[in-house]
């Protein structure tokens, strides 16, 4: 029960601050295509640490 009292209120507060997060990101002009080059960069060097193993 003491598990219950403690994880409710963590994933309420996640899911309002989530839902905040989204209604700012829809009202903000943001460079879309700039967010997924880093995105990629990223994503590319987790890849190549994988493939390679070092880094």
């Amino acid at each position: 029960m003491i598990r219950f009292v403690i994880i409710l209120p963590l994933v309420v507060v996640t899911w309002l601050l989530l839902v905040k997060a989204v209604s700012d990101l829809k009202k903000a002009n943001i460079d879309w295509t700039g967010v997924a080059t880093i995105a990629g960069f990223i994503a590319l060097a987790f890849w190549l640490r994988h493939i390679t193993g070092m880094g």
